[in-house]
This record gives structure tokens, sequence and C-alpha cells, in this order.
């Protein structure tokens, strides 16, 4: 979530060259982490050789939701002639295709991004994150695709049910490194903040 911040930065003080840093450290991680078979990002380095109980690479939730929802704030902040724009706008289309075949039968998003069977809880910050970045996308006109946008509401029909009674969303990771269990009482700041980032979204919709 940071290189938004960079392309801010970049609006106050444009002598500074904070987008070549920018561009160049996204780069950097992209290069070491992106899968570009599955699409998705590990989480770090350590992850690459490791396998899930199915057999599948390890992609975090959260932490691809991290990324999902960060360009679209970076796009945001950029000049569309800029040149790496479309870098950023190519990954991006890139995760939605993959984002949305992981999404269950419920519209919910797991811990883990290819062994749902193994986190079997809903996880609402990831989930919330694929939502805004969905969202964004289709009100954009960027996600053409009926899918995109059936993705995004079924998302949010499941995001909204998690909701207690005295507000809380549930089912919200703690802080982690890599996908673990949730559970309806579980709760975080960035959780809420996601859910209210797609809500927005969600409310431009037509």
């Amino acid at each position: 979530m940071a290189p938004p911040v960079y392309g801010l930065l970049n609006k106050l003080y444009p002598e500074k060259n904070y987008l070549a840093f920018m561009d160049r450290e996204f780069k950097e991680a992209t290069d070491s982490l992106y899968d570009a078979d599955a699409k998705l990002y590990y989480r770090d380095r350590r992850y690459i050789p490791k396998r899930e109980k199915n057999g599948e690479k390890v992609f975090w939730g959260r932490g691809n939701g991290w990324v999902f929802a960060g360009i679209p704030l970076l796009l945001q902040t950029l000049p569309k002639d800029h040149p790496t724009y479309d870098y950023y706008l190519n990954i991006y289309k890139e995760m939605a295709s993959a984002i949305v075949q992981c999404q269950d039968k419920n519209g919910s998003w797991h811990a883990s991004m290819l062994d749902p069977d193994s986190y079997p809880s809903p996880e609402n910050s990831a989930s919330g994150f694929f939502v805004y970045g969905l969202g964004w996308g289709v009100n954009q006109g960027i996600l053409k695709d009926r899918k995109y946008k059936k993705a995004a509401r079924k998302g949010w029909k499941a995001l909204k049910s998690y909701v207690h009674e005295d507000g809380m969303l549930g089912y919200v990771q703690p802080v982690s490194a890599a996908p673990e269990q949730v559970t309806q009482n579980m709760t975080e700041v960035y959780g809420v903040g996601a859910f209210l980032m797609a809500g927005i979204e969600m409310l431009k919709m037509k």
C-alpha cells in the first residue's frame, strides 16, 4: 500500500523524483514475487517453494489484497501518460482475472487463495480489498466483462452478511504473514477499512 503515497508525494514535490524510486522498488518486488502463471503475489521469497496441503502454491489472501487494492489507489495518483502507467494497469487486470476465479460459491475469498478447503472460513480483509479493487475497475470502465461486476456484487453481499448486530465485521484474520484459520469473532481495523472502501465503490456501481 506504500506506492500510492509516493504518487501523492510526487504531486507535492515533483523535483524529488519519487516516481522513479517507486517504479524501481515495485518492479524489483514484482520480479521476485509475482507468479506469472497464477497471476498472484507470494508474500515473500520464503513461500515460493512451499505448498498447501492440496499441493497448490501458497498465495496469502490479504497479501494479494494489499496489492490489488493498492494499484487502483496508485493509478489515481499517476498521469495516464506516465511511462509505467500501463505496466501497473496490466498487472491489475491480470490479478483481477485470477481473483474472480478464486471466489467461492458464497461470494467470499479465503486466507489461502488456492486452498480454501484447508481454510474454510471466509477472510474478510482479503474479501474487502478484492471487492474494492473489482468495484473500482468496473466503475472506471476498465473491467468490462460482466463477470467482474457479478463477482463484486456477490462479494459485497457476502461481506455484509458477516457484520454482527453491534456493527463488528467478523472473520478478519489478525496481523500475520501467511494463511491462518479465522473465526467469526476476529476483527481488525484494516478489515473495517477494506469493507468501507468496498462499500464506497458498490454505492457508485450502476
